[in-house]
């Protein structure tokens, strides 16, 4: 079983590195989900405020699974998986396209194509 810990937009990234820095391994998470909307319902737009949060944990951790939710579509990935995200969660842009497989597609080419 793997477990994550999740922040939101108004919680600072820096609440994580004690957490992440834990001596004992089995208190560190498997992940770290930085949600890009105020969690609570799909459909808001996506908060690139939250992108630096990203880029500081990747940075720091370059091989921790770094998840993305909220507001994440084809116009909005390839910021996300720049700034170092390799997990994208996508409600809205997946369950209200016309070919959802080719959202799925470009979603996953664009964490592939930043994530090498």
């Amino acid at each position: 079983m793997l477990a994550g810990i999740a922040i939101k937009p108004k919680t600072p990234v820096d609440v994580l590195w004690d957490i992440l820095a834990n001596p004992d391994k089995a208190e560190v998470p498997d992940m770290v989900l930085v949600m890009t909307v105020e969690p609570g319902f799909g459909g808001q737009s996506f908060m690139t405020s939250e992108l630096p949060k990203v880029t500081a944990l990747r940075e720091k951790y370059p091989n921790l699974p770094i998840e993305v939710d909220g507001g994440l579509s084809e116009k909005t990935v390839d910021q996300a998986a720049e700034a170092g995200a390799n997990v994208i969660v996508a409600g809205s842009a997946v369950f209200g396209a016309q070919d959802p497989a080719h959202v799925i597609a470009k979603l996953g080419g664009a964490v592939a194509k930043n994530n090498q």
